[in-house]
């Protein structure tokens, strides 16, 4: 099918790379970011978005690993509207022959490029420019009761996060590693 957006598949099964067309002339440039139709006919299977949020955030910070526990994963669709970031995604489906693994992708304003994670991964981003705004949408609402995380720097997982000095919130300081996970 033909569709207004070019898809690329990651390292893992599962997570989607989509980058909408882009229409510029000496004015600027329009894209179309989210159509349901569109993205329904890419993944093969609906996906019903309940929450949008968005992170404003300097150079160098650091959010993540979060995820939110089985009960109530949550698939993500994101994008950086202002910036760079290197977007990160961890496999936490069990059942998945890359279980454990991870990659990272850039996103930023300039590339347009936008990630779609399925419920099942733990994501994170660091801030590559200045400064950055991060956009995503969420298939579940947040529930604070059923957050979690992964250490930043797990030594199991090795993420290069490309930033040196990373700042980070006391909360993802203390998140467990890996190994001690039980999604």
């Amino acid at each position: 099918m033909d569709h207004p957006l070019d898809l690329q598949s990651g390292p893992i099964d599962g997570p989607l790379m989509i980058r909408p067309r882009q229409f510029g002339d000496d004015r600027g440039r329009f894209s179309e970011t989210w159509r349901s139709s569109h993205f329904e006919a890419a993944l093969g299977r609906s996906v019903d978005f309940v929450q949008d949020n968005e992170s404003v955030s300097g150079e160098g910070v650091l959010r993540g690993l979060h995820f939110q526990v089985p009960d109530r994963a949550q698939g993500k669709l994101v994008r950086v509207v202002r910036g760079s970031a290197l977007d990160v995604a961890v496999d936490l489906r069990k059942n998945s022959s890359t279980y454990g693994e991870w990659f990272g992708v850039e996103l930023s304003a300039k590339n347009q490029t936008q990630l779609f994670l399925p419920k099942g991964f733990a994501h994170g981003y660091s801030v590559l420019s200045e400064r950055a705004i991060v956009q995503y949408k969420v298939d579940v609402p947040y529930n604070p009761q059923s957050e979690s995380g992964i250490r930043y720097n797990d030594l199991d997982l090795g993420i290069d996060w490309q930033v040196d000095n990373l700042k980070l919130s006391d909360k993802d300081l203390k998140l467990p590693f890996f190994k001690d996970l039980n999604p």
